[in-house]
């Protein structure tokens, strides 16, 4: 049960004259009963104060900062009476604020009893300038074709019929496979449009329309064919996941036509030969910052599935929380997971006085890879490391230096020496059995092992750092994350799996590029280069495939900006394989959207946010260029399932 609240914290940026950062100005309002006095107040935010100086700070005093997490008291004798505020402001950011999402997420007080108190915050306030509205994001849209196909199929010729059969149904003769693919299909979209009209069913259909079924291997992976007539509609399809995109993209027309009869018809007659433009059609999924239950993942999941989306990424560690249960280290998913005032963790980015918790234990990992399975999406799971580690090193502090300074580097996030150290032979000896669970429960040949965002700094304090340096003749922090790497790689391939990771894997001298999956995300350059130096290559920049980025440059539009701004526009016109040269087309494997959670604290917000980019992302990988029409895209988009 969530605790009382009896506190608010207002929040207000303003501009500072010669600080661009500018700075902060809380008010927090005793809305209780009682006088308080001698407490502290704790808030967590994404524009953090700067590690390297202390804040400065007006009518307060600082008392700690850790990554998000920052914690205040008024100054001495301050008392706070019911219907009171105490006001104090905060500079020295790290950057300016740009949104109303950019100030804090989540507050708490800690009494003088050593109690705490829930505390209300809500939309960061602009002071000092004009605080808009975002315009709307998607333009009412227009088809030329009046079909409701998203993503757009390869080619289509299509008739348009005066009437809508009630359910597609399969013919006489259709094998086991075909008539589970249908019932796979036809569950997929009652799960995603409880009220919708069944558009399939296992039985004839008075006003349906049969479904003629042929395997033709000669079509290849994925692909599918379609012919259309007023009694039947035959489907050829080259393998299995072939077959469900087919019944899919028919679900998707049937449901369009009945939802939006004035738009949309169901074809009467012509053909659609499709296949999709890129093998990789990926989606990540952070689940660290924010937990996810077992039924929202496997509902993303089916997202992924309706749109022909074929590889879910679950980003499963990082600073905030492991959520892997692993059995030979259960600290992992207890000391590892916990956040709040009292607990192993700090609060971070919405969480407040109520302790938060969270993992997926190894039957629920089982029954999400199948479900996925099922619908021809493959699960490639990621553990961050070396870097991104605080909760796994706060759960085994034996893989800590302990001759390291506790606070010798920090984060780009502000975490203070969260790096596993590449010179402690226990870190392989924990890894080598985090691996061996983990291959037993993903089915994948490729594990993501992180390797991003590792301080230029990182390890160079640690007397066992600097030792096997001068031993292997290692140069850096990065020379000595290639070392790491290299040996990770080794015991991935002797446990028969491939490294996949994030484009910093290839710093400092990298890792064996055959086999390896690079993603480029920093910036689209990035993935060229990669392709170059021989990594295949998953395009997700910042720049178009975060679908955490603000969509508008209004205050009032949520999100994240240090990418910029990521209209849906852009997300579905940007072209990842751009700069490519044809010579290097192939390691070019597809594009993926990346789901980071630091701002995704309501469901609310993450329909706002992933919608409909996600879906723009879709098209983008499965549509050949030639083929992607924007006010098409915006016109059917709207009869996409929500979260």
């Amino acid at each position: 049960m969530a605790t009382a609240v009896q506190f608010r914290l207002e929040n207000t940026w303003v501009p500072v004259e010669g600080d661009p950062c500018g700075a902060f100005v809380f008010t927090l309002v005793n809305l209780s009963d009682a006088t308080i006095e001698n407490f502290k107040l704790a808030y967590t935010s994404l524009t953090r104060v700067k590690d390297t100086e202390e804040p400065i700070c007006e009518n307060a005093v600082f008392l700690k900062r850790n990554a998000n997490f920052h914690q205040f008291a008024p100054p001495s004798g301050f008392v706070l009476r019911p219907g009171a505020s105490w006001q104090f402001r905060v500079g020295g950011l790290w950057r300016a604020a740009k949104h109303r999402t950019d100030g804090a997420k989540s507050a708490y007080l800690t009494l003088s009893s050593g109690q705490h108190a829930a505390v209300a915050v809500a939309d960061l306030m602009l002071g000092g300038g004009h605080s808009g509205p975002p315009p709307a994001l998607l333009p009412e849209g227009k088809v030329t074709e009046p079909f409701a196909m998203l993503p757009w199929p390869a080619a289509a010729k299509l008739v348009a019929g005066e009437t809508v059969p009630v359910a597609l149904y399969p013919a006489e003769g259709a094998s086991l496979t075909e008539l589970r693919a249908v019932e796979n299909v036809l569950r997929l979209f009652c799960r995603l449009f409880a009220a919708g009209h069944a558009p399939l069913s296992l039985a004839p259909v008075h006003e349906g329309r049969a479904l003629s079924f042929s395997q033709d291997e000669t079509l290849g992976v994925s692909a599918y064919a379609l012919a259309f007539s007023a009694e039947t509609v035959a489907v050829r399809y080259g393998d299995v996941s072939g077959l469900q995109y087919a019944l899919t993209l028919l679900a998707q027309m049937l449901h369009g036509a009945r939802s939006e009869t004035a738009t949309f018809r169901f074809p009467a007659g012509g053909t659609i030969d499709d296949a999709p433009r890129y093998g990789w059609r990926g989606c990540h999924l952070d689940v660290s910052r924010q937990f996810y239950p077992v039924d929202d993942v496997k509902r993303l999941i089916d997202i992924l599935a309706w749109f022909r989306m074929n590889t879910f990424h679950w980003h499963l560690s990082d600073d905030e929380a492991w959520r892997l249960e692993i059995k030979a280290f259960p600290e992992l998913t207890t000391t590892g997971v916990l956040r709040g005032p009292d607990e192993p963790l700090l609060p971070q980015l919405g969480n407040g006085v109520d302790p938060v918790g969270g993992f997926y234990s190894q039957e629920d990992v089982k029954d999400i890879v199948a479900h996925a399975s099922a619908l021809q999406v493959e699960v490639v799971p990621e553990i961050d490391i070396p870097g991104h580690s605080t909760a796994m090193l706060v759960a085994l502090p034996e893989l800590v230096d302990g001759q390291e300074a506790p606070d010798s580097y920090r984060s780009v996030q502000g975490y203070p020496n969260n790096a596993l150290n590449p010179a402690i032979e226990y870190t392989y000896e924990v890894l080598g059995k985090v691996f061996d669970e983990m291959v037993e429960l993903f089915p994948s040949k490729l594990l993501h092992i992180g390797g991003d965002e590792v301080a230029s700094n990182t390890w160079m304090a640690s007397p066992l750092a600097r030792k096997l340096m001068e031993q292997e003749g290692i140069e850096g922090t990065f020379g000595l994350q290639s070392h790491f790497m290299k040996r990770v790689q080794g015991m991935l391939a002797e446990r028969g799996r491939k490294l996949a990771g994030w484009d910093e894997v290839s710093h400092g001298g990298g890792v064996d590029p055959e086999g390896t999956l690079l993603m480029a995300w920093q910036k689209p350059e990035v993935g060229l280069e990669l392709a170059r130096q021989g990594y295949d290559v998953v395009m997700t920049p910042g720049q178009a495939y975060y679908l955490d980025m603000v969509q508008d440059e209004a205050f009032q539009e949520p999100g994240g900006s240090w990418a910029g701004t990521v209209p849906p526009h852009h997300t579905y016109t940007y072209e990842a394989v751009a700069e490519f040269p044809a010579e290097l087309a192939a390691r070019m494997r597809g594009v993926q959207a990346c789901i980071w959670s630091e701002h995704f604290l309501t469901r609310d917000y993450f329909n706002h946010l992933v919608f409909p980019r996600l879906p723009a992302i879709a098209e983008a990988a499965w549509t050949p260029k030639a083929n992607k029409d924007w006010l098409r895209f915006a016109a059917i988009v709207r009869l996409s399932p929500r979260y």
